[in-house]
């Protein structure tokens, strides 16, 4: 199976306000497909459906050839699906997400310990390449309140890697980062682009989207409004929504 992802007519409401308004959207492996979209948009909601944090009311989403089961199928199974799901996605927050009272590698290394039944031995000689990967190697034993916010995301992106995810799932991870901490975080996720990462990333970041995306998704208003390869979309989108979006977020 070329695509990774599949998410069919996917719609997600939170009460009475429908969010995911029947979303189908496929992601073949090693792409890196980037959304936009205005806040509201529905490209967070998005994400987490993707790996189950958030559950969908209707549609399908399958992720690695494992389908992951909609709400009213999640009261009825104990969430063996959802677990598998989990263990081949990563996953990278705004906020970072750490625990503060254990040290960056610790961080890194308790969940492929607990999940993937690792040696303490074998998860922290891994925790500490990826730390490396990251630019990180000399700050395994300090705990995250003596890191910066750039250096605790990079922490924060070495965890999800530490799981050999088979695709990475950022929602917005440099907007809760001060401006000159953001380039440092953008690195990271270059670098793995390069590599051949598969990469879902919701950011507000437009000039990294228009150099890493292999496509750009517009999201407007629980719906895929327009999506294309990032020449296409940043110089010459088809729908006047996504140029007045455009128009907004360029200036800035």
């Amino acid at each position: 199976m070329n695509n990774i992802v599949e998410i069919e007519s996917v719609k997600k409401s939170f009460g009475p306000v429908q969010v995911l308004r029947g979303v189908d959207l496929s992601v073949a492996r090693g792409e890196v497909l980037v959304i936009i979209g205005a806040s509201g948009s529905g490209k967070s909601t998005l994400i987490r459906c993707v790996n189950g944090l958030e559950a969908f009311q209707e549609g399908r989403i399958v992720v690695d050839g494992c389908e992951l089961p909609c709400e009213a199928e999640r009261e009825l199974s104990e969430d063996k699906q959802l677990n598998e799901v989990r263990k081949g996605v990563g996953m990278v927050f705004q906020q970072f997400n750490l625990f503060p009272h254990k040290t960056v590698l610790e961080n890194v290394s308790l969940a492929p310990i607990r999940v993937r039944g690792k040696t303490r031995e074998a998860a922290e000689a891994m925790g500490r390449r990826l730390l490396e990967r990251v630019g990180l190697k000399d700050h395994a034993t300090k705990f995250p309140s003596q890191l910066s916010g750039g250096q605790q995301q990079r922490v924060a992106i070495a965890r999800a890697l530490a799981m050999e995810p088979h695709v990475m799932l950022f929602d917005e991870p440099t907007s809760a980062l001060d401006p000159e901490m953001v380039g440092e975080v953008l690195d990271v996720m270059r670098e793995l682009a390069a590599e051949g990462m598969t990469m879902m990333i919701v950011t507000h970041e437009m000039g990294f989207a228009r150099e890493v995306a292999n496509r750009v998704v517009f999201v407007d208003q629980g719906k895929i409004l327009e999506q294309g390869a990032p020449e296409q979309i940043f110089d010459s989108p088809k729908e006047e929504r996504t140029r007045l979006f455009l128009s907004r977020v360029l200036k800035h």
